[in-house]
């Protein structure tokens, strides 16, 4: 079951996902429970960046319905490996700063081709990484450790409170997406909101760590440096926000 916050900041992603469809070479559906355990697992392994695999399943490709209404003026069929398919599994495979969690430790590693795929020898298409209150733009290490991903490359920044040795990390350059345009009020937020005040922060969630979620941002790119579109889907395989989406743009 995917939080009703969730929910929301995903619907106005998929908006967002549309509305800059012809920016982006290809696209990737994204189901909202694997996204929810990302987020999840992202702040349960603070200080920590966690590096995840995900796989796909053959049997399941993506709505076709769905890929042609995101379809991009710029799409490029064959882009990488999995495309137009659902990612149905994630894995964490490392964690560590940001120049370690991007190598594979042995047992994650594929002994029969390892030496022909380098530091990520693994059996994953996706690789996706995290950005503890940091921007979700790629770094030099993360644009070198693409170059072994045979699908394409995540990165899921979160700015979260309490920080501890983790201030927010805002000096970087790039294009941003982030997930949601505004905080999400409720009652049950109120006392926890009010820690927050001084710095005028919205609060979009709170996760099961206890973190007060200020920020989510994920960016999805080829190892060519091309643009790839995610899109958050449900259950049914279609993207959050689906009946508005259809609706408004019919």
């Amino acid at each position: 079951m995917v939080e009703p916050w969730l929910e929301d900041i995903m619907a106005s992603y998929n908006q967002d996902s549309f509305d800059a469809r012809n920016s982006y070479a290809a696209q990737l559906h994204m189901p909202g429970e694997i996204f929810q355990n990302l987020v999840w697992w992202a702040l349960k392994s603070l200080p920590d960046e966690i590096l995840v695999g995900l796989d796909i399943d053959f049997n399941q490709q993506q709505n076709s319905e769905v890929d042609e209404f995101f379809a991009s003026t710029q799409q490029v069929e064959g882009l990488f490996q999995g495309q137009g398919y659902l990612i149905n599994e994630a894995h964490i495979v490392n964690r560590g700063d940001s120049y370690s969690v991007h190598h594979l430790p042995e047992d994650w590693t594929d002994d029969i081709f390892a030496p022909s795929r380098g530091a990520r020898a693994g059996r994953f298409t996706h690789w996706l990484h995290t950005h503890p209150n940091a921007p979700a733009i790629p770094s030099g290490a993360d644009a070198d450790a693409s170059q072994e991903t045979p699908g394409v490359d995540l990165i899921l920044g979160l700015r979260f409170s309490p920080s501890g040795p983790l201030p927010w990390f805002d000096d970087v350059e790039g294009k941003r997406r982030i997930l949601g345009k505004e905080a999400v009020s409720s009652d049950n937020h109120a006392s926890k909101k009010s820690l927050f005040r001084n710095k005028n922060l919205p609060v979009i969630g709170i996760a099961p760590s206890g973190h007060v979620i200020h920020e989510v941002q994920l960016i999805a790119f080829h190892k060519s440096g091309l643009g790839v579109n995610v899109i958050f889907t449900d259950d049914d395989k279609l993207p959050y926000g689906w009946n508005q989406l259809s609706s408004n743009n019919s």
